[in-house]
């Protein structure tokens, strides 16, 4: 099989399979909400923050989003679930950006993931032209991974002790995904 073959096999979900599921770009005046989003404890499981971050932290993170990132957030009745981005890499890896998702403790497993990894492959593909997309994922985190892996996105390595977590050093995989 070609890699054209094996990118024409990858599920392109669309976003319709939620209802009442609105995707827009990330605002600055999202941090309260995008603050309360990630202090959850199921998505902060997901991340390398610490508990307890405050608005002004999520703020100078918005702030702080270059003008080539791409950030968007998923709203079911005005209320964000959901929140991804791509961060592309500079010079000889300007041909790669960073996965970054993240989903509303109640919201997992409905969908949501679904609709906001599709709209970052949308973008990295026909709008941002990236070759290369990667993101690291703790071992733990199956439902994550399935997701990742019904996109395309390939296991490429665990990454032991990668970080201290819930009292235990825990490992990570990393994950690419190559466009042809």
């Amino acid at each position: 099989m070609t890699q054209s073959d094996q990118s024409s096999n990858i599920a392109k979900p669309t976003t319709d399979a939620v209802l009442g599921l609105t995707i827009r770009a990330t605002r600055a005046d999202d941090y309260e909400a995008l603050c309360a989003l990630t202090n959850l404890p199921g998505f902060r499981a997901g991340t390398l923050r610490l508990p307890y971050q405050r608005p002004e932290q999520t703020k100078k993170w918005l702030e702080s989003q270059g003008q080539d990132s791409f950030n968007v957030v998923a709203l079911i009745d005005n209320t964000i679930v959901g929140q991804a981005g791509l961060h592309p890499n500079s010079g000889r890896r300007a041909h790669a950006a960073t996965v970054g998702i993240g989903v509303h403790d109640d919201h997992v497993g409905k969908g949501v993931g679904t609709a906001l990894m599709s709209e970052l492959l949308d973008a990295a593909d026909n709008w941002l032209g990236f070759k290369r997309l990667e993101l690291t994922v703790f071992t733990d985190n199956a439902p994550a991974i399935r997701l990742y892996e019904k996109f395309g996105f390939e296991r490429e390595g665990i990454r032991r002790s990668f970080a201290f977590k819930a009292g235990t050093y825990v490992d990570a995989l990393g994950m690419g995904r190559l466009s042809f």
